[in-house]
């Protein structure tokens, strides 16, 4: 029987019903080790001096052997969610900081580089087959498959768990100069891909690769011989061997050299067989010598193209040839593939290539089934204004969170340092330049002794290691799930309509999990929570961001004392927003567009008063892992209440100027 066809676009990377959140034989990861406390290192001089702490050597895993910092355990969270979120996936990085961007981003690299190198050697010590690569020997096999064999994706290549994650570091800001920024973001894309598996594989693939079928049952054959191609091929030869030898007959056999017409007719068909076999070569050499990036720009500078239809349609072809080579290369080299675009610097760019780098990730490189990760790393308020200024909010009643949310599929956002990641920073600053270089040989000398792969949260005895807080998490994320599928269970009740809301809050809800084991461990919060009031918060702060944000910005106002933070621990979130509601109104202008993005009022009641009754010490507790919730909406709320306190208070003060004035 022959296998399915998999439908043009599609990657086998994400299999239905497979994914490893859900597998009961996911190993969860292990902690990276950094360097001994003991170990010494030799200072300027050649003195011993201890490794020096502070912010970890790019591509090398955080240092946690002393204990982790807050920093440390969100982008932990982060990267082990992304192992399992299904693609395409955009996750909004927000972050009011660029530096402090700069190094979370690191630390997100870093762990999941960690994550694909401790699953690659699980896999290996399950038994599998090692994966392949397309260098070295490995080329003449991708070249030998790609010519004569069909790639099938079987049920064992859907239960594989190792990964292999292609970072792409896209800076906007170095290509702010020219005229269509999102070209650049495409571009960059083709070109990494091509320089990371190699031209000749992409050039021979645009040539004679196919793109993967699915098997048709569980066989575990994951290559099928090309039947047409291969027919086609001995004929060609064999056609091409006879017009050879009827060209030598008439030249060389006595007799036969005057038959003019036997010459023309072996040389015809020698020609014509023959030029069917170099026209494929040309085209090989032709893309191994024109890459996509070549191509790409060759369209964006072309003015016959520009104002076509077909230019966007001619683009996307190259991202949808890029996308089924990436299908085709996961099932060569037996692991999954994720590619990471890292976009950064684009709250410095103009708002209307702000606009074109959401319009690309939306409309080009966001196929349904695509390997694509993107890690959008912007600042909020200064993102959401640039987007109100261009013409793309037409519709959406210019509304930039509205805008952002619908392209974010999964929003992360870091709330303020903590106080050992602040430490961390203040040290990082301290060291000089050849403390960092010192600190990167150590790393390398790390990973070369294998000490990545070992190493608890270090710090106190009691506190449970990665691994074990890793393992229940997975159980309280199957428990949550469960919760959302219960038809009996009134959270369903809450769920939005809309698909992409639904997404959002799946996505969201193993990270706060395991944010809030990991943030918890060891202490009596984990008790007093459940992974049901943990999705129900989740719920509340994707249904009602605008009147959460106000009543928790409200809480932290009125806790700024001791008395004060005592009084409120007892009250609920509703009792709260009940007493600050008519403020909330008053501000209803400068707020309109955040308020916009709330439900129902009435089901926000009935959320807080009745089915989820939230207290004040609960939403303290759950704020630190709440990630989906922009916090610079607080903080303009947080602004617009001192100011309206300042002009409350100014009629007072100019009073008490004016009476000496007066008395004069």
């Amino acid at each position: 029987m022959e296998p399915l066809e998999l439908p043009r676009g599609s990657c086998c990377s994400s299999g239905p019903g497979l994914s490893p959140e859900m597998s009961p034989g996911l190993s969860p990861g292990v902690s990276p080790g950094g360097c001994e406390e003991s170990e010494a290192w030799l200072g300027p001089g050649g003195s011993p001096r201890p490794c020096p702490h502070g912010a970890p050597a790019e591509g090398a895993a955080p240092e946690l052997r002393e204990p982790p910092t807050e920093d440390d355990i969100y982008c932990r969270c982060l990267s082990r969610t992304l192992c399992h979120t299904a693609t395409p996936v955009t996750v909004g990085f927000y972050a009011p900081c660029g530096h402090r961007l700069e190094s979370l981003l690191a630390k997100v690299t870093a762990f999941m580089r960690e994550e694909m190198a401790q699953r690659e050697a699980a896999e290996l010590r399950r038994g599998h087959r090692k994966p392949r690569s397309p260098h070295g020997w490995g080329l003449l096999e991708a070249l030998w498959l790609l010519a004569f064999y069909e790639p099938v994706v079987t049920e064992g290549h859907l239960r594989r768990k190792n990964l292999e994650f292609i970072f792409i570091r896209f800076s906007a800001w170095e290509f702010a100069g020219c005229d269509k920024l999102w070209a650049g973001l495409v571009t960059t894309l083709c070109h990494r891909v091509r320089q990371h598996f190699g031209a000749l594989p992409l050039s021979v693939f645009h040539v004679l690769g196919s793109r993967p079928r699915f098997a048709s049952g569980f066989s575990q054959r994951e290559w099928i011989l090309k039947k047409g191609t291969c027919l086609r091929l001995w004929g060609l030869l064999l056609v091409l061997a006879a017009g050879i030898a009827i060209l030598l007959v008439a030249l060389l056999v006595p007799g036969i050299k005057d038959h003019h017409a036997l010459k023309v007719v072996g040389s015809a068909v020698a020609s014509l067989s023959g030029s069917s076999l170099v026209l494929g070569a040309l085209s090989i050499l032709k893309n191994f010598l024109v890459s996509e990036k070549k191509k790409i720009e060759r369209l964006t500078n072309s003015d016959r193209f520009a104002g076509q239809l077909g230019f966007m349609s001619k683009i996307r072809e190259e991202v949808e040839v890029l996308v089924d080579y990436l299908a085709f290369m996961e099932v060569f080299e037996r692991r999954r593939l994720r590619v990471v675009m890292e976009i950064t610097s684009l709250d410095l760019c103009y708002p209307e290539k702000v606009a074109g780098v959401f319009n690309a990730m939306a409309t080009l490189l966001s196929d349904a089934n695509a390997p694509f990760i993107f890690l959008l790393a912007v600042d909020p308020s200064v993102i959401v204004p640039c987007l109100e200024q261009t013409g793309c909010m037409k519709g959406l009643a210019d509304n930039g969170y509205l805008y952002l949310n619908r392209a974010v599929t999964l929003p992360f956002s870091i709330p303020e340092m903590g106080a050992r990641s602040r430490l961390r920073s203040v040290a990082a600053a301290i060291q000089t330049r050849e403390d960092l270089m010192y600190r990167i040989i150590a790393g390398n000398v790390a990973k070369t002794r294998g000490a990545g792969g070992t190493g608890g949260t270090g710090g106190t005895g009691t506190a449970p290691s990665w691994k074990e807080a890793d393992s229940e998490a997975v159980a309280w994320i199957h428990e949550a799930f469960r919760c959302l599928h219960d038809a009996s269970d009134v959270l369903c009740r809450y769920l939005p309509e809309n698909g992409a809301n639904v997404r959002r809050i799946v996505n969201t809800i193993p990270i706060t999990l395991r944010l809030l084991l990991h943030r918890a461990a060891g202490t009596a919060a984990v008790a007093e929570l459940s992974p049901r009031a943990a999705a129900a918060w989740v719920v509340l702060a994707d249904r009602w961001p605008c009147r959460l944000s106000w009543t928790l910005q409200c809480l932290e106002d009125a806790g700024q004392g001791a008395a004060e933070a005592a009084e409120c621990s007892g009250k609920s979130l509703w009792s709260v927003f009940q007493e600050h509601a008519g403020e909330l109104s008053a501000l209803r202008q400068p707020l309109g567009k955040v308020l916009s993005l709330d439900g129902d009022p009435e089901l926000f009641q009935a959320f807080l008063a009745r089915d989820f009754p939230f207290g004040a010490g609960e939403a303290r507790r759950l704020l630190g892992v709440t990630v989906n919730l922009d916090h610079s909406i607080r903080q303009q709320m947080g602004l617009l209440r001192a100011l309206a306190r300042l002009g409350r208070a100014a009629p007072v003060s100019r009073g008490v100027q004016c009476a000496p004035h007066g008395a004069r």
